[in-house]
């Protein structure tokens, strides 16, 4: 699995969310919605994968369920509580339901979805303990859906 290290939790959270970023064009290229996922855990890669809806025929696919699932079997466990999740789009409420279940330690997402994103529907599905960054590469991530939906319309 991929390992990074980088100088700071800034340029780390900036250099896996880049992953994730190549997960979603991924997605994209597909003509799946374009989010990606990665799950980190002690620096090294668990889990990256993207939406996969389409392919599956699942509406449940998200790229974060994909993730949770991988990491989970990675790691021979259900509960992450020492992993990171990277996600180019703010979790929906299963994502953060699921989310929460596994206890995941920390979420890093970069473009808030203020249509179907989780802080919209329910203040706190996730664990208590879980910390949560918004923005990470933003702007990337934001373009990234604006360009897929454009192309849609």
């Amino acid at each position: 699995m991929d390992i990074i290290e980088a100088k700071s939790q800034a340029q780390t959270d900036e250099a896996f969310m880049r992953m994730a970023l190549q997960e979603a064009k991924a997605a994209a290229a597909e003509g799946e919605v374009p989010v990606g996922a990665v799950v980190v855990c002690r620096g090294r890669v668990l889990a990256r994968t993207h939406n996969l809806t389409e392919r599956l025929t699942d509406v449940t696919a998200h790229a974060e369920i994909q993730a949770v699932t991988a990491a989970a079997a990675a790691l021979g466990g259900k509960y992450l509580p020492d992993c990171t999740l990277y996600v180019t789009v703010e979790p929906c409420p299963m994502c953060a339901g699921a989310l929460g279940w596994a206890q995941i330690g920390r979420i890093v997402f970069g473009a808030a979805d203020p249509k179907r994103g989780y802080t919209r529907f329910s203040p706190s599905p996730l664990h208590p303990r879980t910390v949560v960054l918004p923005g990470v590469l933003e702007e990337e991530c934001a373009a990234l859906m604006r360009d897929f939906f454009k192309e849609k319309r």
